[in-house]
């Protein structure tokens, strides 16, 4: 009675499965669209969208400012002789242009 026993390709295969599928999602959690480096680089993006927002915030401001100014309940006489030599290209009688 020889009876050949076939080697147990059973368990080998589970454990090959297993650690395919261990390796894709690791690989998936770091390299992934969800993964570590797109966080890395999320967090990146987040810092440099926050100076940006702050830098648009202080413009605003400034430009509030301006606009308050050169308004018809607080007029500054000064910025607004200011805005008509820029933009009008406007003298003063009593001045001399020197080019």
């Amino acid at each position: 009675m020889n009876r050949t026993t076939r080697p147990p390709f059973g368990p080998l295969l589970f454990f090959a499965i297993t650690f395919a599928l261990s390796l894709y999602f690791t690989f998936a959690a770091v390299q992934g669209d969800f993964g570590l480096f797109r966080r890395a680089e999320i967090v990146a993006e987040s810092q440099d969208l926050r100076v940006q927002l702050a830098t648009v915030r202080a413009d605003v401001a400034r430009m509030e400012n301006l606009t308050k100014r050169l308004s018809d309940d607080y007029l500054d006489l000064d910025l607004l002789d200011e805005r008509a030599r820029t933009v009008l290209g406007m003298i003063r009688a009593d001045e001399i242009v020197i080019r």
